[in-house]
């Protein structure tokens, strides 16, 4: 029998950084009670139609869901991770103290995102070694992207394709899909209603 050579995956997580590791600050950490607390991030691989690949990194927020900024590149340097976290802080405009949980990407030790963090009164935060549930709802997100969004081709026809269709999917996903962990609510709407309910809280 002829022996089928197995398909090529991208690897996006090194493991081996020594002294430069962050803890695990969300292990063991009471679940969030608003937005902009948690977020969780990770890098995924998207396939192209020539054979190679796309190379998307995301910011989750943990209560609400919501994919609060991402970058799609052709390449993984740390610039896919310092774009899409740039566009984050200037759009969500977070309080000190908020955890940026990932897993051991290189791009996450990088000097630029850890001053982008360190700046801004961040805390970084990273998986243990060998512990991919550390980083589950990232992971879960990627599942449901590839799911979803590569339902109706199995490969995307550029980079440019890849980043024009993401962009669809997740005001899809932020503004209409309905998540289950938030009473079928969808991200935007659930966030939305917290914020009412803190308001009222405070006016009471």
């Amino acid at each position: 029998m002829a022996v089928q050579p197995r398909a090529f995956v991208p690897r996006t997580t090194q493991i081996e950084h020594g002294p430069r590791v962050a803890a695990n600050h969300v292990l063991n950490r009471p679940a969030p009670t608003a937005a902009d607390q948690v977020w969780v991030s990770d890098i995924t691989y998207l396939p192209l139609q020539n054979g190679s690949w796309a190379y998307l990194a995301a910011f989750q927020d943990v209560y609400t869901k919501r994919v609060v900024g991402w970058q799609v590149l052709g390449s993984m340097p740390e610039q896919l991770v310092t774009t899409a976290l740039h566009r984050v802080l200037l759009s969500r405009q977070p309080a000190a103290g908020l955890l940026v949980h990932s897993d051991r990407g290189g791009q996450y030790y990088s000097n630029a995102y850890r001053r982008l963090l360190t700046q801004r009164q961040l805390v970084r935060s990273m998986s243990r070694r060998g512990e991919c549930y550390d980083n589950a709802q990232a992971e879960s997100l990627w599942s449901r992207v590839k799911t979803e969004l590569l339902l109706a081709c199995s490969a995307f026809a550029s980079v440019a394709e890849a980043q024009a269709e993401l962009a669809t999917y997740f005001d899809y996903y932020n503004h209409q899909r309905r998540h289950s962990a938030l009473g079928y609510e969808c991200p935007h709407c659930f966030e939305q209603q917290a914020l009412l309910l803190k308001t009222q809280l405070c006016l009471t």
